[in-house]
C-alpha cells in the first residue's frame, strides 16, 4: 500500500494545505490523547473507567474533550443504558475501526524503534 503524497493530490486538490479538513481531521486523530483513546478502543467496548486506566495520564477533563470529539467526528460511538446506576459504554464505529486497521501498523512500528529513536 505504498502512496505518496503527489498521488493523494492527483485525487484531492489541496489536500492538507493551510485551512483543509484534513488538518482538523489529523489533529483529532493523531493528537497524544486521540490516538491512545483510539488505541485502547481498538481493543473493543470499553467503560470510562477502563478507558482511564488504559490510557495512562489522561485526565478526566481530557478523556471527556477528546472522547466528545471523537464521536462528533464519527469515530467512536457513546451508548448509554438506561439502567440504575447508569452505564455507558464507548466503542469504534466501523469509521474507526477501518482507521485503526490503518494506524495500527504505524504504532507497531513506533513501539518497536520507539527507544532507538529516542536514545539519539
Amino acid at each position: 500500500m505504498a502512496v505518496s503524497l503527489a498521488e493523494i493530490r492527483t485525487q484531492h486538490d489541496q489536500v492538507f494545505t493551510e485551512n483543509c479538513p484534513t488538518r482538523t481531521v489529523l489533529d483529532h486523530v493523531m493528537s497524544k490523547w486521540g490516538i491512545l483513546v483510539l488505541l485502547a478502543l481498538s481493543e473493543g467496548t470499553a467503560r470510562w473507567g477502563q478507558l482511564r486506566r488504559a490510557v495512562d495520564g489522561i485526565s478526566e477533563k481530557m478523556l471527556a474533550s477528546t472522547l466528545r470529539t471523537l464521536e462528533a467526528d464519527g469515530l467512536v460511538v457513546r451508548t448509554a443504558y438506561p439502567e440504575v446506576p447508569p452505564r455507558v459504554e464507548y466503542a469504534l464505529t466501523a469509521r474507526g475501526d477501518e482507521l485503526m486497521q490503518r494506524v495500527l501498523p504505524l504504532m507497531a512500528w513506533i513501539a518497536d524503534n520507539a527507544d532507538e529513536i529516542v536514545a539519539r
